[in-house]
């Protein structure tokens, strides 16, 4: 079995029937379980009802550094997260490939979000992109000694990973390895240690190869574990055991199937 570790069902632009099949299709490939990322506090509440009818579907709480015109105080943020619905905070972090005029809000909005995940007990999903030096440092600077997370859709080199893995955080890696530029993180993919990685969608963006360019479903994690898999030369049975354990390990608040 498989666990899609990074998506976002409410962005689909699917009816409740269509998106509940989207849903469907994923559990028939071997998708148990699947973690619906917010990306905005203006669209939590919509997220939650949206995915309210799927027991394999759960959720997280946090503003996306590229929606800080939706920001939010702490204080607003810790309200919502502390939900029980949500089994970590994110996706947070930061991005200055396409707004590195924000960087400022981008930086507290993150520092706000670690201390929220410090102080609720539930695990970072960050984002980060052209920001390497940053993201590590306010790791190091604000997280507690309990905090884990995740470097998600990661794209930056093997140090960064590695020098994340060494603080307890886990790199999720998408469709994006499929691509055919993408030859670096192929190598990141294959360096890895096993039990630090995740897979994921990041539906409905970065539909892995063959279906690049078509809106991304749960259902495609498959695909990408299979690139790793091959990329790493172990069968798929293996790595899917490995990462959805780790996505268990990581996000403890999920009972998992027996």
């Amino acid at each position: 079995m498989l666990v899609d570790s990074h998506c976002h069902l409410d962005r689909l632009d699917k009816t409740p029937e269509e998106l509940a099949e989207v849903v469907a299709q994923a559990s028939a490939t071997g998708v148990e379980h699947m973690l619906c990322v917010c990306v905005s506090l203006n669209d939590f509440a919509p997220m939650l009802q949206a995915i309210a009818p799927f027991n394999n579907v759960s959720a997280s709480c946090g503003v996306h550094p590229l929606h800080q015109d939706e920001a939010c105080t702490r204080a607003q943020l810790l309200d919502a997260a502390s939900s029980e619905k949500v089994i970590a905070i994110g996706e947070t972090g930061l991005d200055y490939y396409y707004s590195a005029e924000t960087k400022a809000v981008q930086q507290s909005s993150f520092i706000d979000h670690i201390h929220v995940a410090n102080q609720l007990n539930k695990p970072l999903i960050i984002h980060t992109r052209d920001a390497r030096e940053d993201t590590l440092a306010l790791l190091r600077e604000h997280k507690a000694p309990h905090t884990k997370g995740v470097l998600h859709c990661f794209t930056e080199s093997l140090d960064m990973a590695l020098a994340a893995i060494d603080m307890g955080f886990y790199i999720s890696l998408s469709g994006i390895v499929t691509f055919k530029a993408a030859q670096e993180l192929k190598e990141v993919a294959k360096a890895l240690p096993l039990e630090r990685l995740l897979v994921e969608t990041d539906s409905p963006w970065l539909a892995p190869m063959p279906h690049r360019g078509k809106p991304n479903q749960p259902k495609y994690v498959k695909e990408v574990a299979q690139y790793i898999a091959d990329l790493r030369q172990m069968t798929l049975a293996e790595l899917a055991k490995a990462t959805t354990d780790n996505f268990y390990t990581l996000f403890d608040r999920i009972p998992r199937s027996a």
